[in-house]
């Protein structure tokens, strides 16, 4: 029987936006890079290239093609870091552990084969933009699901010290906090926290 694929809906925003885009090319001034550089300005591209590669790129860069090989793995590579926005693509002459792992560790979006040909560069540029804005999405909602979660967390544990400390049920506690936060115009959970840290200060020096 056959598996129906799901297909995510394509973001034509990432066709219609390439001529806005800031990319930096990390790679030797040689007849490769030049030639990845000329292509990706042909896109429309606002292509700049860095050599050796900075410690830092501009917060503005979109897209990062860095050249992958052996003579330049080791360079310092802080560039990288975790928080970065561009979609990163990766320029790989050898096929072999230690090229692998480097991409593995750069968390490449899509990799490109050197020498670089004019053929596939808008597709590998196109797929590596949706690739990141998938994964930053994902990323963006597993945070609130763990913000939510830990809130939960210090409602429950706030709820705690209220039926402790004054001998009431757990849904009067939950409508204790509820009331104070309707009152003070605060969230439940800056209540709930403010219940917790009150909570350890008078309870200094207890063992």
């Amino acid at each position: 029987m056959d598996i129906p694929v799901r297909r995510r809906p394509a973001n034509s925003a990432l066709l219609g936006d390439l001529r806005s885009l800031r990319v930096a090319v990390l790679h030797p001034d040689d007849s490769d890079g030049l030639h990845l550089i000329q292509q990706l300005q042909r896109i429309g591209c606002h292509t700049q290239g860095f050599w050796p590669p900075p410690l830092a790129l501009p917060d503005s860069i979109d897209v990062v093609f860095v050249a992958v090989r052996p003579d330049i793995i080791h360079h310092d590579m802080t560039w990288r870091t975790p928080d970065m926005r561009a979609a990163l693509i990766a320029i790989v002459t050898y096929e072999n552990p230690t090229i692998v792992q480097t991409v593995l560790e750069l968390g490449a979006h899509a990799v490109m084969p050197s020498p670089v040909r004019s053929f596939g560069v808008l597709s590998t540029l196109v797929v590596a933009r949706d690739v990141q804005h998938a994964l930053t999405g994902q990323i963006k909602q597993i945070r609130k699901l763990e913000a939510r979660l830990l809130g939960q967390r210090r409602l429950t544990d706030a709820k705690a010290v209220l039926m402790q400390t004054r001998g009431i049920s757990e849904d009067a506690a939950y409508e204790l906090i509820r009331a104070q936060a309707m009152a003070k115009r605060m969230s439940m959970d800056e209540i709930a926290t403010a219940i917790i840290n009150a909570n350890e200060i008078l309870n200094l020096g207890k063992t």
